[in-house]
């Protein structure tokens, strides 16, 4: 199987950002790690494993980004408006590093985010922020919810990175038209406590007619095995 290990200074961060991509062709999968993980951490728990067959034929290609997570949300010591300000400055380097790099890896149009826990809030946030960029995304057992990384607080730039918060005030007919032909894939265990969030954000969805699939599995379903299985049902490729 292909690996790439890729390191350069970002200009949005000021600091250096890595990342691994697996496979040679196919639909360009931005795979995020959990809560402070890194860039390997797919690697080490067997995610890219679990995705070999769509790797060696080519069906997807995947970009195991970084996170800045312990400078954002998980940085207590900071106001929770400067932890925010820390996670615009990371869509950017999405947005404007990540995307082109692999657009310049990879011609194939087709956008898919992903990601676990913490991971899956960075994935369905870059794609709701950015609708016209990702065509499909799959949170696997994620919180949407941000303001509990925030002091219980939505206001200012904090509103702008919590999609439970945006997605209820969002009207603007692009931003809506756009969100309406994403593929939008939520996955969650039972008992799960981001299960309610889910849910409430499957209603949101829903209210602003935007179709999408709400898949609830039986019990926790929490772990990296239960992340690898999603990921195996619900990844796709091209439509």
């Amino acid at each position: 199987m292909n690996r790439e290990y890729h390191c350069w200074f970002s200009p949005s961060l000021g600091h250096d950002m890595q990342l691994l991509v697996f496979g040679y062709a196919g639909a360009r999968v931005l795979a995020f790690p959990t809560s402070q993980g890194r860039f390997y951490q797919w690697e080490d728990f067997g995610m890219v494993s679990a995705l070999r067959d769509h790797l060696e034929q080519g069906w997807i290609q995947l970009f195991c980004v970084d996170s800045v997570d312990g400078e954002s949300w998980y940085a207590r010591s900071l106001p929770p408006e400067e932890r925010a300000h820390r996670n615009t400055q990371y869509d950017r380097y999405l947005e404007s590093e990540v995307l082109p790099f692999t657009a310049r890896h990879n011609a194939d149009p087709f956008v898919i985010a992903t990601g676990a826990s913490l991971g899956a809030y960075h994935a369905v946030n870059f794609a709701f922020r950015h609708p016209q960029a990702v065509n499909r995304v799959l949170g696997m057992s994620g919180l949407y919810d941000i303001s509990r990384f925030a002091d219980g607080r939505s206001d200012g730039e904090i509103y702008f990175h919590n999609p439970s918060a945006y997605l209820a005030g969002e009207h603007e007919p692009e931003r809506l038209a756009g969100l309406r032909r994403q593929d939008i894939i939520l996955a969650v265990g039972r008992t799960d406590q981001a299960c309610a969030n889910n849910e409430y954000l499957s209603g949101l969805l829903w209210s602003k007619d935007i179709w999408h699939a709400l898949r609830i599995w039986d019990g926790w379903a929490h772990d990296w095995q239960y992340w690898q299985r999603m990921i195996q049902l619900y990844i796709g490729g091209h439509d």
